[in-house]
């Protein structure tokens, strides 16, 4: 079997609210989905989810390659941009097609991924999140109700910017899953790199005044090691960050400095990706948790590593023209049985879609706002404007 091309597709993602973090918000609720396709001269075809940026450049280094060799390709793939560098949005594009490398795999074994890569069961704890900064009380409670009745157990909620709003939207969904499921919930709240090193301790001390978190995510910058280090001394909640790192490199000083208590990994970066950090945080005997994204594709590598924690799950439905054979029930994300990652896509509904759908251009939670990190003495109240 050799790999003979590739096809792109964007599809949408209808959130049904919208969605942001202390970064920005996505009004609309509808977000852009980039789907690509590999091809293969046995006519098995690989389905991969992330970024089209970069693929033209790195594909050449699987073209007319075996896919079953995925693991040597990715490095193959890391190996072809070596100059230019594999960071950002090219990380994401070698991780698109790292999934579609590992569907194709399991698939010409007509095998689940969670069962060629050896996992001994289909069914991977979860956590409730929703990317859910800009909705009301009430919609927040609609939204995490749905969460609760799927027999989720623990939340992470998006916040950072005010103390009491972050206190009482903790509070509120704690009492709901507690109404619901009879347990207090687990509770973690993602601040996104919105902090300073002193805001951040601040912050979450004020919050530890009343409620017990498990888990506050991405404190301060994501390559502050000292910074993670100090947030991590200084508070009871574990600290949990890595989801936008891109390469394992970029993990080893934080876990050798004991700068991170959660080790995470984006979902859209791969699963050889995931593998591998999962690896460098089992050595170090500290848990990984999964990112969420759309379908859930580390689902199957979770399935196989001995420290993994829980895997966010930010919706429960899939992008338009998307199935994935999964399912949430009783607070777990459980796999089906279909070959590969369980994907099937329907191209010619994709193709039909007339919605535009983007993360919110420079409004949106993937822009760092001015103020962020910056926030100490509060925000100016007017902004003067340059004379023309």
């Amino acid at each position: 079997m050799r790999i003979t091309g590739y096809r792109t597709a964007t599809t949408v993602h209808d959130w049904g609210r919208p969605i942001g973090d202390a970064n920005g918000a996505v009004a609309s609720g509808k977000t852009s989905v980039p789907i690509v396709v590999l091809t293969t001269d046995s006519g098995l075809e690989g389905i991969g989810l992330g970024s089209h940026d970069g693929l033209d450049v790195v594909f050449g280094a699987i073209e007319d390659q075996d896919p079953r060799a995925v693991v040597a390709l990715y490095d193959r793939m890391l190996s072809w941009v070596f100059k230019r560098g594999h960071t950002g949005a090219v990380f994401g594009a070698i991780g698109a097609l790292d999934m579609a490398l590992w569907d194709l795999k399991a698939k010409a074994a007509e095998q689940p991924l969670w069962r060629l890569l050896g996992a001994r069961d289909r069914v991977v704890p979860a956590y409730a999140s929703g990317l859910d900064s800009p909705l009301a009380d009430e919609e927040l409670v609609r939204l995490h109700k749905q969460f609760a009745e799927r027999g989720l157990r623990a939340v992470k909620l998006k916040g950072g910017l005010d103390v009491a709003a972050d206190l009482r939207r903790l509070e509120l969904v704690s009492a709901l899953y507690r109404e619901q499921n009879g347990d207090t919930p687990a509770l973690m709240l993602d601040a996104n790199e919105a902090w300073s090193r002193k805001e951040a301790v601040r912050h979450i001390r004020r919050i530890e005044e009343h409620v017990d978190l498990a888990w506050i995510e991405e404190p301060v910058r994501r390559w502050d090691v000292d910074g993670l280090a100090l947030v991590t001394q200084s508070v009871k909640a574990a600290v949990a960050t890595g989801e936008n790192l891109t390469g394992l490199e970029q993990f080893r000083p934080l876990v050798a400095a004991n700068a991170v208590d959660v080790v995470q990994t984006g979902s859209v970066w791969g699963i050889t990706h995931f593998l591998r950090v999962a690896a460098l945080a089992h050595a170090f005997d500290l848990p990984i948790s999964p990112v969420g994204y759309d379908g859930n594709p580390l689902g199957h590598a979770a399935a196989v590593v001995p420290n993994h924690l829980s895997i966010e799950i930010q919706d429960l439905t899939t992008p338009i023209g998307i199935t994935a054979d999964q399912e949430v029930v009783d607070g777990h994300l459980v796999l089906g049985d279909s070959p590969g990652l369980g994907y099937t896509v329907d191209e010619a509904a994709v193709a039909r879609l007339g919605d535009a759908a983007d993360w919110g251009s420079g409004a949106g939670p993937h822009v760092r706002p001015d103020r962020a990190g910056r926030r100490l003495v509060g925000k100016p109240a007017i902004r003067w404007e340059a004379n023309e």
